[in-house]
């Protein structure tokens, strides 16, 4: 079982962005099932979902609080940590594991000095391993937002990261 890392940075959600989520969630009161689609619009205007987030969705639809953060720790779409401009995904699926992706990931958390799940005091990038994405003949892969790189070496990531910087 992997441990969930959360984050040391303050919340710091608006007013306007609670209103936003209090409006969002009205028309799924008392709907079957309510939760995936409530966690994708709080993640939507907040961007992450940190647990004062979890409080609302709650409340609004009377789910007990543990059932939230349980949808929003298993499913990987969700996050409980803010993201940096620039998500640096590393594959470790095990096609890419098995070509090197361990040391893709170790390179990358010397390079931008945070660990896997983590964001840069700058707030620039942020570091997730994922599991399999899809690309085994590119192995190992790593993608940055949208962009995917596949067949990499460690010495590959400084190149990749100056492209952001």
């Amino acid at each position: 079982m992997s441990k969930i890392k959360l984050t040391t940075v303050p919340f710091e959600g608006t007013a306007k962005q609670e209103q936003e989520l209090r409006t969002a969630l009205q028309p799924m009161k008392g709907i079957d099932g309510p939760l995936m689609p409530a966690l994708q619009a709080a993640q939507g205007i907040y961007g992450y979902l940190p647990i004062e987030v979890q409080k609302i969705v709650a409340e609004e639809l009377n789910v007990p609080l543990e059932e939230i953060f349980g949808v929003a720790t298993f499913y990987s779409q969700f996050t409980l940590n803010p993201r940096g401009k620039y998500t640096v995904s590393v594959c470790l699926g095990t096609a890419c594991y098995v070509k090197g992706s361990g040391n893709i990931l170790e390179k990358f958390e010397q390079n931008l000095k945070i660990k896997n799940g983590e964001i840069t005091e700058d707030g620039n990038f942020s570091l997730v391993e994922t599991r399999c994405i899809g690309c085994c003949g590119l192995a190992p892969v790593c993608t940055v937002n949208d962009d995917v790189y596949g067949k990499l070496v460690p010495n590959d990531v400084v190149g990749i990261l100056a492209k952001y910087n």
